[in-house]
């Protein structure tokens, strides 16, 4: 038998914030991922070029706060399916620019509509200070870490 521990898991709140995102994002998950067959981190990268244009891996990371190594998976399939182009810096071979196709800003626009309905109905079960707090608190937590 184990001693009672006090900690209340339900009431931690890197546990709820983990559990309000994944609750809220479950079904604009199943849009990406049905329609375009993508996965978190590219729907994420997709979003970064659409709204940054032409960015490198490390920009997006910086952006983003995704680890290189998903990123550049991410960069991998969504280059095998043609959603954006890799080109390298002329002075740097290092760098490598992103940049969406025709076809990745097709799938950006089409996913961008699905996101603004998505967030619209989220925050309609709030009220409009409620909605205007949580945003606050989520960016001031964002960048505590």
């Amino acid at each position: 038998m184990t001693e009672k521990d006090d900690f209340d898991l339900q009431n931690f709140l890197p546990y709820l914030l983990n559990q309000a995102a994944e609750e809220s994002s479950l079904a604009f998950q199943q849009v990406y991922k049905d329609r375009y067959g993508m996965l978190r981190t590219e729907w994420r990268v997709l979003f970064h070029l659409g709204i940054y244009g032409r960015m490198t891996a490390k920009e997006i990371g910086t952006r983003s706060k995704m680890h290189k190594t998903k990123i550049s998976r991410a960069v991998a399939r969504l280059g095998e399916r043609r959603f954006l182009t890799r080109q390298q810096d002329i002075k740097d071979r290092r760098l490598e620019y992103l940049e969406l196709t025709h076809l990745g800003r097709t799938a950006y626009h089409d996913l961008l509509t699905v996101a603004q309905t998505y967030d619209n109905r989220l925050s309609a079960s709030l009220s409009p200070d409620e909605n205007k707090v949580l945003r606050q608190v989520l960016r001031k937590l964002a960048k505590m870490g």
